[in-house]
């Protein structure tokens, strides 16, 4: 598989967003390898996220996040980011050198339905910064750096497999197995 000179595929996006379900699911469907690379900084780490933040700070995380996708050289891969990894200019530019970056867009609404331990999820922000701040924050990064966006609301697993197998096999420089 080939993306303009990639082999990879990332997906951003919120917290809950889908990334590790879908991307497992991808993975499956394009007989790619998986990582997630949250649960790569917790075991290189040996802690849950929200230890993390609780215990060195939200920046701290934000450091290991980037540490560890910096650190990945992996072909043929599906990679599910962390939430917080496109606050990095470093992470995001090593991203695209391998990868085709996919948005799973994600109403705020939607969100918040999906997920009810925000505060305990571990997630890379200021204590003070509200949801409705993050989540407008990261999503004009999340929208600077996808290259294919893909709106998740409403819709199931299946279809948006679907919807993103259909855009890789359509993007002009993108050979599949």
């Amino acid at each position: 598989m080939m993306y303009n000179g990639a082999n990879n595929i990332t997906l951003i996006g919120m917290p809950g967003s889908g990334k590790s379900t879908i991307g497992v699911l991808l993975a499956k469907c394009l007989s790619l390898d998986f990582i997630d690379t949250d649960l790569l900084i917790q075991k290189r780490h040996g802690r849950v996220l929200q230890e993390i933040v609780d215990k060195l700070g939200y920046l701290k995380l934000r450091e290991f996040e980037e540490e560890t996708i910096l650190s990945l050289c992996v072909s043929d891969t599906v990679i599910a980011t962390g939430g917080s990894a496109v606050y990095s200019e470093k992470t995001m530019h090593h991203l695209q050198k391998n990868s085709m970056i996919i948005f799973l867009r994600v109403e705020k609404e939607t969100l918040l339905r999906r997920i009810d331990n925000f505060e305990t999820r571990g997630l890379a922000k200021a204590a003070s910064q509200s949801f409705d701040e993050l989540f407008f924050e990261r999503t004009l990064l999340y929208e600077e750096y996808g290259e294919l966006v893909i709106d998740c609301d409403k819709k199931g697993q299946e279809e948006i497999l679907r919807e993103i197998i259909v855009a890789l096999h359509d993007a002009p420089t993108l050979r599949l197995p």
